[in-house]
């Protein structure tokens, strides 16, 4: 499986995001059989149409465009709980 971890310059929210998703992974014992990657927005439109699931924010997530990824929007890049709450049930 492949998550795409997705803002706007793809450097510092997206591998914050990156980490965190990961983070859950690892509690969820999934984190050997999910690739996590951070990407720009520009990279990510390209990203996400390999990717199993695209981890973004509302103000991006239409500018990924039609993509078969499923496209999630994470409202706190900080929060794990959050994180948690809506990548859990895409990878159980």
């Amino acid at each position: 499986m492949k998550i795409v971890a997705v803002c706007g310059m793809g450097i510092g929210t997206s591998v914050l995001l990156k980490m965190n998703a990961e983070k859950v992974l690892r509690t969820l014992g999934k984190d050997q059989d999910v690739d996590v990657e951070a990407a720009d927005i520009g990279t990510a439109k390209g990203a996400a149409r390999t990717a199993d699931i695209v981890l973004t924010s509302a103000d991006l997530a239409d500018e990924i465009g039609e993509v078969p990824a499923k496209v999630v929007i994470i409202d706190n890049f900080t929060d794990v709980g959050e994180i948690a709450e809506k990548l859990t049930p895409l990878v159980s």
